[in-house]
């Protein structure tokens, strides 16, 4: 059995290895390039820093968080990790879990029980207490999103807090209690005031804005007329597939996927017509 080390010191590193390096939750990028190697970075971060592991499939990866910003001496850049969306699927999602790891090292450094310093296990991703033994592993937010369709027209919405001109799925945390299915039909009903039915999975996708696992969910319309909720919802509209606004990308978010699917299958009947 391959034995894994969750995480390492500077100088531990084999050459192999490769380290995305934070900064105030931002990525140190050089062009489009934003893994290091041990070499390149060991004049600019702390020699006693301690490396996360990310993955170790074939080489292994490991994020860093720095107090400081070494990026000019790396002529290097900060930049958001959602400017990584549109680059390879891989390289988004590698990047996205190394933020998820950091901030769960970040937030539990203390014992949330007895305030004590907690330790890292080589052994297992977990932060332990030696004083009362509480362990605490990385937290993952489940979510549902939810894609609702009236023939040929999809609801879609654009959310109160985030103005970014996108028109997309609606979507909620799912609450201590519910199903992922309770939580769709809770959602919906809310944000928008309508009823649905035969709510169907379709697929899932981890996203890490913080640390959420979007459930991918369609249904079909049953009842109501659309009233958005003005706190969470800036505009809800039925939408014809043929005549969609803008609406994310289905190369990087499961909204898109679900949105661009149920347009096929309505091609698709249409070319059968």
């Amino acid at each position: 059995m391959l034995h894994i080390s969750y995480f390492s010191r500077l100088d531990e590193l084999k050459h192999s290895d490769e380290v995305i390096l934070f900064h105030e939750n931002k990525i140190i990028m050089d062009e489009k390039r934003y893994t290091w190697k041990k070499e390149t970075i060991l004049k600019h971060v702390p020699r006693d820093s301690i490396l996360l592991l990310v993955a170790s499939l074939e080489n292994r990866t490991f994020v860093l968080e720095l107090a400081a910003d070494v990026s000019l001496s790396l002529s290097a850049e900060l930049c958001s990790l959602r400017s990584l969306m549109f680059n390879e699927e891989g390289e988004f999602f590698l990047a996205g879990k190394a933020n998820q790891i950091i901030d769960w090292y970040k937030t539990h450094r203390y014992c949330g029980s007895c305030g004590y310093e907690t330790t890292l296990n080589k052994n297992q991703r977990v932060l332990t207490c030696p004083s009362c033994e509480t362990q605490y592993f990385p937290r993952i937010n489940p979510c549902a999103i939810v894609l609702v369709t009236r023939g040929s027209e999809i609801l879609l919405a654009r959310n109160a807090r985030f103005r970014t001109g996108f028109f997309s799925c609606l979507a909620g945390f799912i609450e201590i209690g519910e199903s992922a299915e309770e939580t769709v039909h809770r959602e919906i009903k809310e944000e928008v005031g309508i009823t649905v039915k035969n709510v169907r999975y379709k697929k899932s996708q981890s996203w890490p804005f913080p640390s959420q696992l979007m459930l991918g969910f369609h249904a079909d319309y049953l009842s109501g007329d659309i009233v958005p909720e003005p706190a969470e919802i800036e505009e809800a509209a039925w939408f014809n597939v043929f005549n969609l606004p803008a609406v994310p990308s289905a190369e990087i978010s499961v909204a898109g996927e679900l949105i661009q699917l149920y347009k096929q299958e309505i091609e698709k009947k249409y070319r059968m017509t």
